[in-house]
């Protein structure tokens, strides 16, 4: 199947997205908005370019916080969700489990309630006009330390937003180990919330050994770093645990991978492993959902059916009911059947 046939086939099968920052979904007119209404100055195209020119992880993670600290109130996280609706319009994601960074806006004065009111309506709009489901997950954040990521836990047990379904542990997993949060998530666990953690991502399967014993994690972020261990793969595989694979941003980090053909979603998931696949953070790595599916069927030796697969497996392993589930994959298997009926004699 051409490139032009295989993006007309995923723009109509329905999708879930698992793993991606809202902030990273901001579009370059909501940066330039963003800019001068906190610099009083507009941005140049040379400054926009810059903010994108980072070449590691580190420097990564620096753009994100800055473009972060150009909010200057609540009400610009509006502009960052309406990005988040176009997002999902353009690649048919019906159902998106976002992370929510709070700890920057909260150092900079913001009110916490304010904003997950903003978000709660953009979440509302969303689902009643286009019909498409957000849920939160707060990053707790392990770039700035345990005694940071329980405020951000208080805060999310207070407010009870029913748009909130957990927390997650994001940042560098080098510098910010799944064993200092334990206590964290132990809190967050006996509250009743659901738990991810990237890991494996640029430290070896330790970490995320670490995340599934200690922090309890149901699904863990990245997770690549299984691939170079044999037993630990099985073991994943055997309890059918979940992997939110993001194929671009791992090769970015240029750690274990290095070029996206390198990539081992095909090893995680031929062992039996239910991987997802996901944007990560889609316009600092310049990559749709639909582009990153693409890259698995032209670049990783995914076949069509690996690819619905793949896509049941989006909706498999996301934090709703066993009925929702059920909804959802049917209409994947609806799309893609109905796909091949009214283009005969494509590949499936």
């Amino acid at each position: 199947m051409n490139k032009a046939e295989f993006y007309k086939l995923m723009k109509t099968v329905p999708k879930a997205e698992l793993h991606i920052h809202e902030e990273a979904v901001i579009g370059s007119g909501t940066i330039k908005k963003l800019y001068r209404n906190s610099s009083g100055k507009p941005m140049s195209d040379e400054e926009l370019d810059e903010l994108f020119a980072y070449t590691d992880l580190a420097g990564f993670l620096k753009s994100f916080i800055k473009i972060q600290g150009m909010l200057v109130r609540a009400e610009d996280l509006g502009y960052i969700l309406n990005d988040v609706r176009r997002y999902l319009k353009t690649n048919n994601i019906v159902y998106c489990e976002s992370f929510f960074s709070p700890t920057t806006p909260l150092r900079k004065g913001f009110d916490y309630s304010e904003m997950m009111s903003i978000i709660s309506r953009a979440i509302e709009k969303i689902q009643a006009e286009d019909g498409r489901t957000v849920r939160i997950l707060v990053d707790v954040s392990r770039s700035f330390g345990p005694e940071n990521a329980q405020r951000n836990l208080d805060l999310v047990l207070q407010e009870k937003n029913p748009y909130v379904i957990g927390i997650g542990l994001g940042g560098d997993e080098e510098k910010g180990p799944a064993r200092d949060y334990q206590q964290v998530f132990e809190n967050a666990v006996k509250a009743g919330l659901h738990v991810v953690a990237h890991a494996g991502e640029t430290c070896e399967s330790w970490s995320m050994k670490d995340s599934i014993n200690l922090l309890h994690v149901e699904r863990i972020g990245h997770g690549i770093t299984a691939a170079y261990d044999e037993a630990f793969m099985k073991e994943l595989a055997e309890r059918r645990f979940p992997l939110e694979v993001c194929p671009t941003s791992n090769t970015f980090t240029q750690k274990y991978v290095k070029r996206l053909e390198e990539h081992p979603a095909k090893q995680l998931y031929d062992a039996g492993i239910p991987i997802t696949i996901n944007t990560d953070d889609p316009v600092f790595f310049k990559v749709s959902l639909i582009d990153e599916y693409w890259n698995l069927y032209s670049k990783l030796g995914f076949s069509l059916q690996d690819i619905k697969q793949v896509v049941l497996n989006g909706f498999n392993t996301a934090f709703i009911t066993d009925e929702q589930k059920r909804s959802y994959c049917a209409a994947v298997e609806e799309a893609w059947e109905g796909w091949f009926r009214a283009n005969p004699g494509k590949e499936s």
